[in-house]
């Protein structure tokens, strides 16, 4: 039987957004546009999984989910918070309501399936489960390319993970690894001769095996026809050569919603650590940004109020830092949270040349970081 899931929110936008999201999946999605329609739809169908908004007319969140559970057959019913406000005060106020879980609107469409399928079986349409994998997780990446310098320059860029890259150099060599093998993900040349990258392309999509697979085209920058035509006809995005490791392994990430948080997100010593790495890309800051609300919110949840942001190993501290730096000190602003900034004197210096960081109060170590906060 499929599991089901309940929209209860007035705004047909975000239900839109609930259907679009659960689409690829095998569920019974179910709506109501206030309280008083979700207990009755609740009751009748007993859904697995229940999205309910916090602020809605006739009867809000709070209401709703009291007589959710005031039901025996409702009560332990898994239920994740919508809410508009990600201030503490509301992030705490829910928190006390026994919810399992809770999504700050606007929302991306893979938070709430990743979200959701921490609570129930989230099956792929055709066949498998959606497990939340981890970028140390060992994933199987396919690189078509008759270009065996370029299977490993692939090879060498993503060497720092646990990624098994399978070169294939052949259109049949490919298919014959596809009939015993699922890859996680598929790079595909789009100068392979006679077009047989795009040709490629159809067959792994006509495949069960493969159908699901993101599959991205190989190309250099100046083959603008190729990468439009392969744009038009489906494939993922584009992955140019010369290779940008970053690039690559960014767009890997996003395409198969690693879960990359544990790198830079740590609870410890009573405090929510943010580790910054010691090479601070464009799309690694942008990366650690995007989490960074998340995780905040999930340390207020459990109790934390203090947070440090460890910058010392940054090696090129740069405009990537400080904007970084500003969205997390506003944030922690916001949510009243004690932080400091731990950094090396190249840092500090560096962050004295923006006007909005000028005043940032640094420590020289994670432990001093530790000692001062235990002090407040």
């Amino acid at each position: 039987m499929k599991p089901k899931i309940l929209t209860v929110d007035d705004s047909k936008t975000i239900r839109l957004i609930v259907t679009k999201a659960l689409k690829p999946f095998d569920v019974d999605v179910l709506e109501a546009s206030n309280g008083v329609e979700g207990v009755a739809v609740a009751m009748r169908e007993k859904p697995d999984l229940i999205l309910l908004d916090l602020t809605m007319p006739i009867m809000d969140g709070s209401e709703c989910l009291a007589k959710l559970k005031s039901h025996a057959d409702l009560k332990n019913t898994p239920v994740i918070m919508l809410t508009a406000e990600s201030g503490r005060d509301n992030v705490m106020k829910i928190a006390k309501m026994g919810v399992r879980d809770y999504l700050v609107k606007p929302f991306k469409e893979d938070m709430l399936v990743e979200r959701a399928g921490r609570i129930i079986e989230l099956k792929a349409k055709g066949g498998g489960v959606k497990k939340v994998k981890r970028y140390d997780d060992p994933l199987n990446i396919l690189v078509v390319d008759d270009k065996p310098a370029i299977i490993d320059q692939i090879r060498a860029a993503v060497s720092d993970t646990p990624w098994q890259v399978h070169g294939r150099t052949q259109t049949g060599e490919a298919l014959d690894y596809c009939s015993q093998n699922i890859p996680d993900a598929i790079l595909v040349s789009l100068s392979l001769p006679d077009g047989a990258g795009f040709t490629l392309f159809q067959m792994f999509r006509a495949s069960t095996r493969t159908k699901s697979a993101p599959i991205f085209g190989l190309s250099v920058k100046t083959a603008t026809e190729d990468q439009t035509r392969a744009t038009q006809v489906g494939f993922l995005a584009m992955i140019t050569k010369p290779l940008d490791p970053d690039d690559l392994k960014a767009k890997i990430f996003r395409s198969l919603s690693l879960d990359t948080s544990y790198k830079y997100f740590q609870q410890r010593d009573g405090v929510l650590a943010v580790m910054l790495p010691t090479h601070l890309t464009p799309n690694v800051a942008n990366e650690i940004s995007n989490q960074m609300r998340s995780k905040v919110s999930e340390a207020v949840d459990s109790g934390l109020g203090k947070m440090i942001i460890d910058m010392s190993q940054v090696r090129t501290p740069d405009i990537n830092l400080v904007k970084l730096g500003i969205t997390t000190i506003q944030l922690c602003n916001e949510l009243s949270i004690q932080q400091r900034l731990v950094g090396s004197t190249m840092i500090q210096a560096e962050c004295r040349n923006y006007e909005e960081t000028k005043d940032w109060v640094f420590v020289a170590s994670y432990e001093d970081a530790i000692r001062d906060l235990s002090r407040k």
